[in-house]
């Protein structure tokens, strides 16, 4: 059910994240820069892999959870430029970014250590490594 739930937020939810990000952040470009049209590359292309993590998972496809992992950490380290830098618009609230940067650090953290850890992910995928 975990891996399902992953699956779902790599295909559908981190899109869906990244396009009313970047939608949000179109008018500020102009504003802040090179540096924003930087991370929103950054951001666009993070998703990317992380759908293809998404499709790679789904179809149990060879070192799927490697790549899903390697997407978790780009799309962490993204995050924690974007939160802890100015060169992204945002809404937060003086004193909320270090909640934000604790739970980007949780969610993250919590779907790498399952994808390492779990045993119905090392029962799923053991097969794909044995039959290459």
């Amino acid at each position: 059910m975990l891996l399902l739930l992953l699956v779902l937020l790599l295909l559908f939810g981190h899109p869906a994240h990244a396009a009313v990000t970047a939608a949000s952040a179109l008018g500020a470009l102009s504003v802040r820069g090179l540096p924003a049209i930087v991370l929103l590359i950054a951001r666009l292309l993070v998703t990317g892999i992380g759908v293809a993590a998404g499709i790679a998972l789904a179809g149990r496809r060879t070192g799927a959870p490697v790549l899903a992992q390697a997407a978790l950490w780009m799309s962490a380290v993204v995050s924690l430029v974007t939160y802890l830098t100015p060169y992204f618009p945002n809404n937060r609230m003086p004193g909320e970014t270090p909640f934000y940067v604790a739970g980007s650090l949780a969610y993250h953290a919590a779907w790498i250590l399952y994808l390492r850890y779990s045993r119905l992910v090392r029962q799923l995928f053991s097969h794909a490594r044995h039959s290459v």
